[in-house]
Formats: structure tokens, sequence, C-alpha cells
């Protein structure tokens, strides 16, 4: 399971001219499902990105958590973070795992984010998203996490 978690100063998710998901400060994280990703990566994935200290304090160093700060989370599920694009022009897609897997996970990691009591909001899984975000600093980060790890 793959995250690229950027630090927002808002995030917003747009469907055919709807806005579905709207954020303030927080982080927008897209994730990417794997063929072989459980529910024990999307734990540990949901424990880092909610512990993780990405947030200025006084000093301007980034000590706070999302916790610290009443931060947000925006989760945007993103299949084309598994893409190989090593061969030829088109990108294959082999890695990533199917929409029957990857939403359950998706919607999994989701919950366990909100179980860190961090309010969250999402995409929709499968639907053609326009993405607004006001990254802030800029601060993102690669977050993985295969099995056996």
């Amino acid at each position: 399971m793959r995250a690229i978690l950027q630090r927002v100063r808002r995030g917003r998710v747009t469907v055919e001219d709807k806005i579905i998901a709207n954020i303030g400060q927080g982080y927008v994280i897209f994730l990417g499902v794997t063929v072989d990703d459980t529910e024990e990566q999307a734990i540990w994935l949901a424990k880092k990105c909610a512990n993780l200290r990405l947030f200025e304090d006084g000093q301007g160093k980034m000590n706070l958590s999302i916790h610290e700060v009443e931060g947000e989370v925006l989760v945007v599920s993103q299949f084309t973070l598994y893409a190989d694009a090593r061969k030829g022009r088109r990108p294959s897609f082999a890695r990533a795992a199917l929409p029957e897997k990857a939403k359950p996970l998706v919607e999994f990691f989701t919950q366990a984010i909100a179980a860190e009591g961090i309010p969250v909001q999402v995409g929709e899984f499968g639907e053609h998203m326009l993405v607004d975000i006001e990254n802030d600093g800029p601060v993102t980060l690669i977050l993985e996490r295969s099995v056996g790890e």
C-alpha cells in the first residue's frame, strides 16, 4: 500500500461539477492499493499518517502532529500510484488491485484514520475527480508498507 501525503492549507474534490469533499488544514492522502495488500498494511499506514509530526511549532520546526493542529484528512484513491512505466510508452497497472479488492481496503484505511480521532473526508472511488490542493510548504511524503514488512 502506498500513500502520497501532502500537508495542505486546504483540499477539495469535485465530481461532475459538484464538490463532494472539502477540508481545511491537514493532509490530502493519495492512496494506492496493490494486489497483495491486506488490512494490516492499511492499519500501519493509517497510524503512521495520524502520528507523523509535520506541522510547524512556534519555532518553525516540524514538531506538531495533525492532532495538535486539529487538522483534517482527505483520502483520494489512486490506482495510478502503482503504474509501471519502465517499458514502452503506456504504463502497466498490473500491480494495482482491482476495484473489488481496492475499494474495501481504501474504506478500511479511511476508517482507521477516523479511529485515530481525525476528521476524514474521501473522494469518490472509481470516478473522475478534480482534486484541488493548496500544498503547504510544500511538504510531500511517500509512505509505503508492503506485505511482510
